[in-house]
C-alpha cells in the first residue's frame, strides 16, 4: 500500500506548505516514487495533475481570505504565490468567476475546493492481462523534446500533431511514446516519438537515438479505442495494480507506451480491436 500511503502524505504535505514554493520534487519524495510517476498516478488517480490541484486549493483559501480577513489583496495575492494584483485577479476570476475587488465591495459569491481525502475502496474484480519481460537494452530513434512535469500532459499531444505535420512520420512512424527521467528528481523530463532504430539506416536530422536500458518490464495490453484504451489502463494500473502488487514496485524512471500499425485494422487507432501496450520498468520488492 505503500503507494497509496504515499499520496496521502503527498496530500498533507501540500495543505501544510500551501503557502509556500512547492515543487514537484519535494512533494515526489512522499510518496516512494519519481516525480514522473508520482505526476502521472496523480493525475490518473485524481483527474486533475498536481499543479491544477494547488491551484485551486490556493484560490479556495484566498477567496475565504477575502470574505473573513481585513488583509489586503496584494497582500492576499502574494501569500498565495502570485507575484502581482494583475495575474491573481485573472486567475481568481476564472475560479471564482467573479473579482476578488467584487467579493470585498458587493459580497460576491466565492467557489470552494476541499482538500483530498484518501479512502480506501473495495475495487477490482476484474481482469488485467499483463507480463513480466526481461528485455536486453535496445536502441530506438526519433524526436526529442523536454517537458516539464507540470504542463506535460496538455503539451505532449500537440508535439505528436507537429511531428506528422512536418512529414518526420516518413521516417519515424511512432511505434513508441516514451518519457524518460534518468535521474528520478528533477522538474522535467525528456519525451521521444520513436521507432526501433535501424542501423543501416542513416539518422535524418533532427532526430535523435537514445538507448533504452536493460530492464524487467511489467507490460500491460491495452485493447480499444485510443487513448481511452490507454487512459483506461492507466487508471487501472495506478488504482489497483501499483497498491496491490507484493511482488514488484516501479523500478526506474521510465515509462513506455507501444502502438501497433493502424493500418491493420478497419478503424485504425479507433477500432475496438486496436492493440497497444504500456511498459513500466519494476523491480522485486
Amino acid at each position: 500500500m505503500k503507494w497509496i500511503e504515499g499520496i496521502g502524505e503527498a496530500i498533507s504535505y501540500i495543505e501544510e506548505n500551501i503557502t509556500e514554493e512547492i515543487t514537484i520534487k519535494n512533494i515526489a519524495e512522499k510518496t516512494f516514487m519519481s516525480p514522473f510517476y508520482f505526476q502521472k498516478g496523480f493525475a490518473m488517480l485524481c483527474g486533475f495533475t498536481v499543479g491544477e490541484y494547488i491551484r485551486q486549493r490556493r484560490l479556495t483559501l484566498a477567496g475565504s481570505d477575502l470574505v473573513s480577513t481585513d488583509e489586503k489583496i496584494i497582500d492576499i495575492a502574494l501569500k498565495y504565490g502570485y507575484a502581482s494584483p494583475d495575474s491573481f485577479t485573472k486567475a481568481f476570476t476564472r475560479f471564482h468567476g467573479v473579482t476578488p475587488t467584487a467579493v470585498r465591495k458587493d459580497g460576491g459569491m466565492i467557489k470552494s475546493f476541499a482538500p483530498l481525502k484518501i479512502k480506501f475502496l473495495l475495487e477490482g474484480g476484474y481482469i488485467m492481462d499483463y507480463k513480466i519481460v526481461e528485455k536486453d537494452s535496445f536502441t530506438v530513434m526519433g524526436v526529442s523534446k523536454v517537458f516539464k512535469y507540470g504542463n506535460a500532459f496538455a503539451e505532449i499531444p500537440p508535439f505528436w500533431t507537429e511531428h506528422y505535420e512536418a512529414g518526420k512520420g516518413k521516417f519515424v512512424c511512432g511505434m513508441y511514446g516514451i518519457s524518460i527521467d534518468e535521474n528520478m528528481g528533477s522538474d522535467e523530463f525528456e519525451y521521444l516519438i520513436a521507432d526501433d532504430y535501424n542501423p543501416s539506416m542513416e539518422i535524418p536530422n533532427g532526430f535523435v537515438t537514445k538507448i533504452i536500458p536493460k530492464h524487467t518490464w511489467a507490460v500491460f495490453a491495452c485493447k480499444g479505442a485510443m487513448p481511452k484504451s490507454l487512459q483506461d489502463m492507466n487508471r487501472k494500473i495506478f488504482s489497483e495494480w501499483l497498491p496491490n502488487c507484493k511482488d514488484y514496485e516501479i523500478a526506474a524512471g521510465y515509462n513506455i507506451e507501444m502502438y501497433t500499425d493502424i493500418a491493420d485494422y478497419p478503424k485504425g487507432n479507433q477500432d475496438e480491436n486496436y492493440y497497444s501496450e504500456i511498459w513500466i520498468p519494476v523491480k522485486k520488492k
